[in-house]
């Protein structure tokens, strides 16, 4: 696990993983979104109606399904711009490798949300490789935005020297 969240080698294979998962991302929520169509009521219709069911034929995954029969569905409006921006915003995030991890992250939300769903597809692959960019942490951006933006994330954070959260080294927190 250090090789990964260390190496500069595995920065570069990680590059690969990363812009792998971006480009996906990226192209379906751009489909999504310039296609200005998307209507996510069918897939959540077809959740409720068809729930994911295990062998004794009851429903796997049924606080998700009231999640989705009572706040999503009558809030599709919200989740048909979420998704499609979701998407795209994930694919950036990890094509630029800026902000990975939580771009990794929300994609990894969206991964089990919708195998939740009964939506197996490339998602069960992209869950493993999404958990391989996680572990491997600020590593995974290294040869990308987070490179830059990390750093000065950090010294933005800790430039008060009044701030308690974020004391400054060799300063003690108040």
């Amino acid at each position: 696990m250090e090789w990964l969240r260390t190496n500069k080698y595995a920065s570069g294979l990680l590059l690969i993983i990363r812009l792998y998962l971006g480009y996906e991302w990226f192209i379906h929520g751009l489909e999504k979104v310039r296609g200005g169509a998307f209507d996510a009521t069918g897939f959540l219709n077809n959740i409720i109606a068809n729930p994911v069911k295990g062998p004794d034929g009851t429903a796997l995954y049924p606080i998700y399904n009231s999640f989705i029969e009572n706040f999503a569905l009558p809030n599709v409006g919200i989740i048909n711009i979420l998704i499609p921006w979701g998407e795209l915003l994930v694919g950036l995030g990890l094509l630029l490798g800026v902000l990975t991890t939580a771009a990794v992250l929300s994609g990894l939300l969206m991964n089990f949300l919708f195998v939740f769903g009964g939506t197996v597809s490339t998602n069960p692959a992209m869950i493993v490789l999404g958990f391989i960019i996680l572990a491997a942490g600020a590593n995974a951006g290294k040869l990308g935005g987070d490179y830059y933006v990390l750093p000065w994330i950090k010294k933005t954070l800790t430039k008060r020297n009044d701030n308690p959260h974020f004391p400054i080294k060799d300063q003690p927190a108040h």
